[in-house]
């Protein structure tokens, strides 16, 4: 490693900025700053909420269930077709 182009790095302490919680890391900057932090954060203190999401699934497995059965509906409806033209085609040529 070069000698002098390289940041000093030391010990600072880092502020949480939402609960005032003060703990110490290592950093090239003199003091750090952050938002949330594991004593407040939602889902470090077991609050995090998670009800909204099994609607949303349902209501997704629904309309692909829904998409899904039409799908298979044109599918024979387009195989049915296709048998009656190439039915037709067969009884064209057995006549002729």
């Amino acid at each position: 490693m070069k000698k002098g182009i390289h940041p000093e790095f030391k010990k600072v302490s880092i502020t949480c900025t939402t609960c005032g919680n003060v703990f110490e890391g290592a950093s090239t900057l003199k003091e750090l700053r952050v938002d949330t932090c594991s004593n407040c954060h939602p889902f470090y203190t077991g609050e995090q909420k998670f009800a909204a999401a099994t609607g949303r699934v349902e209501r997704f497995n629904r309309r692909y269930k829904a998409v899904k059965e039409t799908k298979e509906v044109k599918e024979t409806k387009e195989t049915k077709e296709v048998k009656e033209v190439k039915e037709t085609k067969e009884t064209k040529e057995v006549k002729n």
